[in-house]
């Protein structure tokens, strides 16, 4: 029998049960969807890395979760890590070819933002924005906190492996940088991480669902529209630090049709950003 101090048990932190996988498995695994396999790990490095090294013997529709991640990544390798069982850590495999041109995969984790938010504000009760690209913000005594991140990775010629993770029940002594936040720390009405799972991967599904049926087209099927109401980086000024050592600052004025935020500098000039960290600047920045 495993002590019930020890980190695998499931009596080792009252507060923060494990997940049901018998019962997510007959919520989300269903005839006709698009989830084909649930699986869920005690711990792992990265389930994203985990999934991809698997993705050529799996079919679409393969989701990997964790309890904890020991070395979960984000945007540039930077590294992601959060106590056991106190937030959603989980990737899946999706193949949106030949429907999808190559050309718009790129709106996959703007698509997962959209999907996460809707999700959690249903299921958490707890407004939730997006910063570009990929970062999840809850409210949190008044400030903006990233709660979540998404990274997306082609997995070979024809798959993509998306993943996220979010905070559920992290408490302020344990955030990892004071900028960081968690749906407890917003209030929300249920920090039970099964219906918060169920959630997001519903919301998931329906969206990469419906753009797939529109070939990618973000406009068609109501994605850029949506992902532009929730962006909390639109209307504000910004500095977007680009790769190389570069750097642009100025209003986050529209998304383009290609899912990059477009800049306009002082001197008249629209400047299409593709990759890059987004920084919120404050009015006396």
């Amino acid at each position: 029998m495993t002590p019930p101090h020890a980190p695998d048990s499931r009596w080792s932190d009252l507060d923060r049960p494990p997940l049901n996988i018998a019962a997510l498995r007959r919520g989300i695994v269903v005839p006709g969807g698009l989830w084909t396999s649930l699986e869920l790990v005690a711990a792992t490095g990265s389930t994203n890395s985990d999934l991809a090294a698997r993705a050529a013997a799996l079919p679409e529709g393969a989701v990997l979760v964790a309890e904890e991640q020991t070395a979960g990544r984000g945007r540039l390798d930077r590294t992601w890590t959060a106590p056991a069982r106190s937030g959603l850590f989980f990737s899946v495999l999706l193949r949106p070819g030949p429907d999808v041109p190559a050309t718009r995969w790129g709106w996959l984790p703007l698509l997962a933002g959209v999907a996460a938010a809707t999700g959690l504000a249903r299921a958490a009760g707890v407004d939730m924005s997006l910063k570009w690209p990929n970062d999840l913000l809850v409210t949190v005594k008044g400030e903006e906190r990233k709660a979540g991140g998404i990274l997306a990775e082609r997995a070979g010629d024809d798959a993509v492996v998306l993943g996220m993770g979010i905070n559920v029940s992290l408490k302020s002594e344990e955030l990892p940088v004071p900028a960081a936040g968690s749906l407890g720390l917003a209030n929300a009405v249920s920090t039970d991480r099964d219906p918060l799972l169920r959630a997001v991967l519903r919301s998931l599904e329906k969206w990469y669902t419906d753009w797939r049926a529109a070939g990618g087209d973000p406009a068609a099927c109501g994605l850029q529209a949506a992902y532009a109401a929730g962006c909390a980086t639109l209307g504000r000024q910004v500095r977007a630090e680009l790769p190389g050592g570069t750097s642009v600052t100025g209003e986050a004025v529209a998304l383009d049709g290609d899912g990059r935020l477009v800049l306009a500098t002082q001197d008249g000039q629209r400047h299409p950003v593709s990759a890059g960290d987004i920084v919120h600047l404050r009015p006396s920045d």
